[in-house]
């Protein structure tokens, strides 16, 4: 006697003759396979993967957190809604972050250039060019007196993406903050500080590696003290599915690069219950949307673990991932920009579905320069359109016990896994990325998902498919004249502050980079004797010097 399921077997075999097949997108394994989606997702399906309810789901606020991090989610109150922003001068900045919480934004999130996330001022000769063009300049402690200008340090909370810079801008934040009575206690807010996925996917290092984690060390240790309520760090696999990586390898290697600090903190001798409270992620939300809420339920049951098994943390605090999604740029059309609209809607979506706790919209025009105010207005009413109207945040994670869902959460973590356990084998993180494993993995993920593209085995819509021309989109644009004013404030400031107090702070910094004492509280002092980021990057450069990327193939 045949079953249901053979019954829709015969059917689904004749209704797919001739129509066409849809290659799903979860990438499995060590290996980079692609799999078919499924027919049909049904409780066969869970018990392929073995999935267990008690064991793999629990509740919402509970280990393993696969339903979120809080019992109540967003029926408490709704995720931070914090836009990246940051361009020119640190005035320029200060006007569009005053300008966003004006318009509901709940959140600050910092974008600095490129020369103060390499730890170049803005005189520098490397510099020119780059001044104020994909961040704001931020070169001592008057440019961040200006960019935080009128913004109620004490009521927000601030995210800056800087890492093998971190210290220094976390040191200048600081300072402000002190200078206008605000005690460090009250500070809230998030450093990404992530400086392995630099070695990986981004490029802006400047130190080797484990002198890097030695700074990365130093922060922990600080903030536990000193920044209660500060995020020492945003682990991110952001940029890693920028650089072409899959759902799974994300999932991985961002979780590998969080047990690499980790294991760099318990080294020093650090409390995990302590720091691990303070340790954040940052997700990227790309196109699939199931795949998407699967991925960040995974990945937060598989910290939940890693943090309890692994590493004998007690805290549910500890345990719990908490992550900021930033909707996926690599994904965003120059062609018909428009559209874009639509994807960053769906991608906020599932990052909603799957339980973020803060979120970045991504503006329309951002595949041809940096947002104007009307785009990144719109990107932000587009969070507020979702969390106030269409009424995802009324349910706690309304998509679990789904068996497509459930599936695909139970078959990235088997495939993370794997990823894992591959990495434990070549050393930990730190040798797996020095031997070039995991930059070959993303490179041969990107090189596939290009391909599938070219051979329109994958559609993106005005690319490879639906082509139509579209109206001219207005484009933000940096004058010029903004470097030479930064590069003349700059030279300013050094001639203004007292030249012999620095010096010796700098000396100070220098002689603590050569030892082993926690480099924080020196940085902040130096940063008050008026020592710029360029500065204070060169003397631990003279200690340690820079890498230099090797080539893998």
């Amino acid at each position: 006697m045949s079953t249901g399921r053979d019954a829709f077997q015969r059917r689904l075999a004749d209704a797919s003759r001739g129509a066409r097949r849809r290659s799903g997108t979860l990438s499995g394994g060590a290996g980079n396979t692609q799999h078919d989606a499924a027919d049909l997702y049904d409780a066969a399906a869970l018990a392929e993967v073995g999935f267990d309810p008690e064991r793999d789901l629990g509740f919402p606020g509970m280990p393993p957190f696969t339903r979120g991090v809080q019992p109540n989610m967003y029926r408490g109150r709704l995720w931070t809604m914090r836009q990246y922003a940051g361009f020119g001068t640190a005035e320029e900045s200060n006007r569009r972050y005053r300008y966003l919480l004006e318009q509901g934004q709940t959140g600050l999130s910092v974008a600095f250039d490129l020369p103060t996330q390499m730890g170049f001022d803005s005189d520098h000769v490397r510099a020119t060019g780059e001044v104020g063009r994909v961040g704001v300049a931020i070169d001592a402690l008057g440019d961040m007196r200006t960019l935080l200008a009128e913004l109620p340090l004490d009521k927000v909370s601030t995210s800056m993406t800087i890492n093998a810079t971190a210290p220094m801008l976390l040191a200048l934040y600081v300072a402000v903050a002190e200078e206008r009575g605000v005690p460090r206690s009250a500070l809230r807010g998030t450093i990404q500080n992530d400086i392995l996925k630099e070695y990986i996917a981004r490029g802006t290092y400047i130190y080797p590696p484990r002198p890097s984690l030695r700074l990365i060390r130093d922060v922990f240790a600080f903030a536990e003290k000193e920044l209660p309520s500060w995020n020492t760090i945003s682990i991110s696999g952001y940029h890693m599915r920028e650089a072409g990586c899959t759902a799974v390898q994300e999932v991985a290697f961002t979780l590998a690069d969080g047990i690499a600090y980790v294991e760099t903190a318990l080294a020093a001798g650090l409390d995990v219950d302590g720091f691990g409270k303070q340790l954040s992620f940052f997700f990227n939300g790309h196109n699939n949307l199931l795949e998407e809420v699967a991925k960040f339920r995974a990945a937060r049951r598989m910290w939940a673990r890693i943090m309890k098994e692994r590493f004998h943390a007690t805290s549910e605090r500890a345990m719990a991932l908490r992550f900021h999604c930033q909707t996926a740029g690599v994904t965003l059309q120059a062609q018909q920009p428009l559209v874009n609209v639509v994807r960053v809607a769906l991608q906020a979506a599932a990052a909603v579905l799957g339980g973020c706790q803060s979120l970045h919209t991504n503006s329309f025009d951002e595949a041809l320069g940096l947002p104007t105010e009307e785009a990144a207005t719109l990107a932000l009413r587009t969070q507020q359109v979702i969390g106030y109207e269409s009424g995802l945040a009324d349910f706690v994670d309304a998509l679990g016990g789904s068996y497509a869902v459930e599936t695909l959460t139970s078959r990235i973590e088997q495939a993370a896994s794997d990823y894992l356990a591959r990495i434990d084998q070549l050393g930990g993180m730190v040798s797996a990325i020095e031997q070039g494993y995991v930059q070959r993995e993303i490179q041969n993920a990107a090189y596939q998902y290009q391909l599938d593209i070219e051979e329109k085995r994958r559609v993106v819509v005005g690319q490879n498919d639906f082509i139509s021309e579209a109206a001219p989109t207005p484009v933000m644009k940096i004058d010029p004249a903004l470097e030479r004013e930064q590069v003349a404030r700059v030279r300013a400031w050094r001639e203004a502050r007292d030249a012999e107090a620095c010096r010796a702070a700098l000396s100070s910094v220098e002689a603590a980079a050569r030892g082993d004492e926690n480099l924080l509280p020196l940085l902040v002092h130096a940063v008050k004797s008026g020592a710029t980021v360029g500065e204070l990057s060169d003397v631990l450069r003279s200690v340690w010097g820079e890498h230099q990327e090797s080539i893998t193939l």
